[in-house]
């Protein structure tokens, strides 16, 4: 990546809820403060969340104090658990849609598609996910490819934590 983006492209935030799969937050968090991002984990209410294998997500920011315009990218971790919940709080399909509408990246792995079908933001879109997630994109008008991830437009997505080094890096490829 070169540094004139570094400069440019900084913010993003990691949703959590309860029971997160943990290495699909810590990779990915990892991988973009490496990579120069400012990264914020968001929850609700501010409250600390637990990943399934004990994992702290500690927040900075609560999911309704979030605006599209102060990030870059977001990314939504499976874990099962988590993404359900996550689907369910209109200040997160809010947010998620206001960063499409302004076409900025957006990745969701494993369960996390399931709070891109909520937000409305799946249909005619090129989309991978948990096996379990399969029929709930395709019902919801996604077109669903078995791969270990996919790119489409500012959409990325994977089937499953096995895949977030190459999730990751899909990602990062968005902003060379």
């Amino acid at each position: 990546m070169s540094e004139s983006n570094l400069t440019n492209l900084k913010r993003a935030v990691i949703f959590a809820d309860e029971e997160f799969d943990d290495v699909e937050l810590t990779h990915p968090k990892q991988a973009l403060e490496q990579a120069g991002f400012t990264v914020d984990i968001a929850t609700k209410d501010k409250q600390d969340m637990f990943g399934k294998k004990g994992t702290l997500a500690k927040p900075n920011i609560d999911i309704k104090d979030l605006k599209a315009d102060d990030y870059d990218l977001v990314i939504v971790p499976g874990g099962y658990r988590s993404p359900d919940r996550l689907r369910i709080y209109p200040e997160v399909l809010e947010f998620l849609q206001a960063m499409d509408s302004a076409k900025k990246v957006i990745g969701a792995i494993c369960h996390g598609p399931w709070v891109l079908i909520s937000a409305k933001l799946v249909q005619g879109r090129k989309m991978t996910g948990h096996v379990g997630t399969k029929d709930d994109l395709i019902n919801a008008g996604a077109n669903f490819v078995d791969q270990e991830t996919v790119i489409d437009d500012n959409l990325v997505t994977a089937p499953h934590p096995t895949k977030v080094e190459v999730f990751t890096k899909a990602i990062l490829s968005k902003f060379e």
